[in-house]
Formats: C-alpha cells, sequence, structure tokens
C-alpha cells in the first residue's frame, strides 16, 4: 500500500492527513487513492511484454470517479449486469471493449447489451447461447461471442471465489467444450470468436493459472482440428493481492502467514503469455482486486470497549453492511489506528454494530489498545468493499472520498434516512 503510510505517528493516505477526513466527513467513510489505482493500473497494462486488452472488473468496485479514471487510461470493461454496462458506458468504456459475462443473464439484458454494441459476450450455457442466437436474429444484428469453459481446475481460493471447479455454477463442463463449440457455430447470427476461462478470485499461486493456459492452448488445438479456429482467448482474471501486513509500522503486529507477499502481476502473466503466444490469438485479461484493492481503506471509529471476561471487544460504527468480506468468508483486513498511540498489545475481536452475531471485521486479533472514540482504518478495502454494502438494520450507506495528492474529492455522498424510504 504505497499511498497509505505512516507520518510520525499519523496514517495518510498520499498528502492527506486520515484522522482529517474522519472530522470532515465522518464515518464510516470509504477512502481511496486515484494515484493508486492509476498505478495499479499501469503496473497490469504493462506487465506481459506483449500485447493483451485489459478489461477492468466492475465487480470489485463501480463507483462512477474511478470507472471514468480507468476508462481514460484506456482499459476495457469486464461486466456482469445490464447495470454495468450502463456504468461502463456512461464512464467513457468503448462498447467494442466491453465484456459481458455472468452466469445468468436476463433476456432484456441481452438485448439491452446488443444494443449498445458491446464486444462481446462469455456465453456459460448451452440454453444462453441458443437465447443469444435469438434475440440477436431477432434484433438483426450478430453477437460475438467466447464460450467459458469450466476446466475444473482448483483456484486454490476460498471456496466462495473459486469459480473453475467442476461443482462451481460457472461454465461449460470440459467434457462438453467440443460439443458445444460444434453446436455453437451452426446457430445463427452468432460469431463464434473465442474461449472464456476464468477459475476463481484472490489466486496467489501461478501454477493454477499455468495449468488452465495449458487446458486452453490444447483446447485451442483440438479445435482447430474440427476446423473451428478461434481468434480470441480470454484469461480473466484473479489475481491476488497482499491482506495480511499490507502496511508496516514497529507498533503494528505482524501476523504470522505461510503465503508470504502476493505474487505481482508481471508473475502470473509472464508464465502464461508465453504458453498462449503460440495460438496466435489475441489475449483479453479481466483483472479487477489487483487495481483498486489496495487503493482503498474503509474508516471506522471506536464506539464502546467491551470485556466480558472471556472475550474482549471493540465495537465500532462499521459493520457488515459496509463491508461484507469478514462475515461472508472469514476474509482478513488489516485494522490499524489512524494515530499510533501506543505500543501496548491485546487480543481482541472488531466487531460491528449490526444486530447478528457475524458481524465482525475482525476476530482474536492481535492490536494496539485503544480507547473510546478513536479511528481505525481497515485496510485493502478497495475491492468488494462498498459493491457489496446494504441498508441492512436501516443504516444508510458510507460515504466515498477520492484524494489526489493534497485534494479530496467526494465521489459518492452519504446516504441519509431519506434514501431508506
Amino acid at each position: 500500500m504505497k499511498y497509505f503510510f505512516y507520518n510520525e505517528h499519523e496514517l495518510y493516505c498520499e498528502d492527506v492527513m486520515l484522522r482529517e477526513l474522519v472530522e470532515e466527513f465522518g464515518t464510516p467513510l470509504y477512502v481511496y487513492s486515484k494515484n493508486q489505482i492509476l498505478e495499479n493500473y499501469r503496473d497490469v497494462a504493462t506487465a506481459g511484454g506483449s500485447p493483451y486488452t485489459v478489461c477492468y472488473a466492475l465487480k470489485a468496485n463501480s463507483n462512477l470517479a474511478i470507472l471514468k479514471l480507468l476508462a481514460a487510461e484506456g482499459a476495457g470493461a469486464d461486466v456482469v449486469s445490464a447495470g454495468e454496462i450502463h456504468l461502463a458506458l456512461k464512464a467513457g468504456f468503448p462498447p467494442e471493449k466491453i465484456v459481458f459475462a455472468g452466469v445468468g443473464k436476463r433476456e432484456d439484458e441481452i438485448e439491452y447489451a446488443l444494443s449498445k454494441s458491446v464486444g462481446s459476450f462469455n456465453v456459460e450455457s448451452m440454453q444462453e447461447l441458443q437465447l443469444l442466437s435469438l434475440v440477436a436474429l431477432r434484433l438483426k444484428t450478430t453477437a460475438r461471442v467466447s464460450l467459458r469453459i469450466n476446466p475444473d481446475i482448483d483456484a486454490e481460493s476460498h471456496p466462495y471465489i473459486s469459480t473453475g471447479m467442476k461443482h462451481n455454477k460457472f461454465g461449460i463442463d470440459t467434457s462438453h467444450a467440443i460439443e458445444a463449440f460444434k453446436a455453437a457455430v451452426e446457430l445463427p447470427a452468432l460469431e463464434i470468436v473465442g474461449i472464456h476461462a476464468h477459475i476463481g478470485s484472490q489466486i496467489t499461486k501461478v501454477e493454477p493459472f499455468v495449468e488452465t493456459a495449458k487446458f486452453i492452448v490444447d483446447l485451442i488445438n483440438k479445435l482447430r482440428e474440427e476446423n473451428i479456429s478461434l481468434s480470441h482467448i480470454d484469461m480473466g482474471g484473479g489475481f491476488g493481492v497482499q491482506y495480511m501486513n499490507a502496511l508496516s509500522h514497529e507498533a503494528l503486529p505482524v501476523e504470522q502467514t505461510a503465503n508470504g507477499a502476493a505474487l505481482s502481476v508481471k508473475d502470473f502473466l509472464g508464465a502464461v503469455l508465453p504458453l498462449f503466444a503460440q495460438t496466435g490469438c489475441s489475449i483479453w485479461i479481466e483483472p479487477g482486486r489487483s487495481i483498486v484493492a489496495d487503493a482503498g481503506a474503509l474508516l471506522t471509529s471506536v464506539l464502546y470497549l467491551k470485556d466480558n471476561s472471556t472475550r474482549k471487544f471493540v465495537i465500532v460504527d462499521a459493520g457488515m453492511n459496509d463491508l461484507l468480506r469478514p462475515s461472508l468468508y472469514n476474509a482478513f483486513h488489516q485494522i490499524v489506528p489512524l494515530k499510533i498511540e501506543t505500543y501496548e498489545q491485546e487480543k481482541v475481536d472488531v466487531v460491528g454494530p449490526v444486530c447478528e452475531t457475524g458481524d465482525f471485521l475482525a476476530r482474536d486479533r492481535m492490536m494496539g489498545k485503544l480507547k473510546r472514540g478513536a479511528g481505525l482504518a481497515v485496510l485493502t478495502a478497495g475491492a468488494y468493499g462498498f459493491v457489496t454494502t446494504s441498508n441492512y438494520n436501516a443504516r444508510p450507506r458510507p460515504a466515498e472520498v477520492l484524494v489526489n495528492g493534497d485534494k479530496v474529492r467526494v465521489i459518492r455522498e452519504r446516504e441519509t434516512f431519506e434514501h431508506l424510504e
């Protein structure tokens, strides 16, 4: 997290002291670093050496101001709903660089995508393929299609974000892949251009990507033997980021982890792009987390400290309705004070105000001793943070601000009670 750092025990985002943002905008509050987002995107866009197209996955963070930054950088967009298509177009992504994915596209969403001339559809089942053909035929247009094949490869990630195993809902089973392509090329109003294989998210090892790349290359060769020539490979995204020990300071506890630091996108692309080169296909990737995760933090305030003789609780004003990942699959986020005032540490649970036992941001976590009213930052929260917020318990959603040097811009106003009506 290059752009989040301590300066004389005060936590900053770029040139802005985060405690000042709390004083001005209150908590919970999402804060993003513009320069971290841009640097991350540029690293991804130039990491591989050979040409490829980067389609940012809107599901990671779909704030319009952030989307406009990435569209201006020349990114494409990976979308999974008509709503995301609308946001992508409004942000300025070229329609021909929009990829429409998702296992459950409604007919009206397919019509909308075709009417907006999106670049391609990643189709996940034979029934979807047939419906797409019918809708395109009715609209007197042609849909560019890649078939998403499920290669039954373990991404070695959390089961909730693993998408490439046989028992997952995504894609066409590998045993039916050639049969599906043969059927697809016979359907009217479709141009079958490629193959898509996305095996999951937060992948921290190169091996699953290499295995997937070899699978794709082998399938392309088999299809060519059947006189089916593809020109496009969409390898998805899923590049993991560092959540543990994302920020270091002598006063902060160090989490022990066997995985160490996350691999860079250069490591992943360097392993797979040479394998794809032999196919002569254009390559598209769909990163989301690796572009925005470490560019964001969720700021929260300590409401109460509570000791029930068996556990110590730090009760904060941000809950599972503001950041779902810890409650959903026990995801780890480093939590640090906005101002370091002590080197004393204790083990606590950091919990939110929502009326659920599952409402927590951290459990059994060593942290510096805190006082009521202290400010905290939940780090690496730029991806899958605000996009999964809710109004559960009738709690208004937090505001979002974007920091650029010493300048701060509100990019989403805090909701009020009127938004709940």
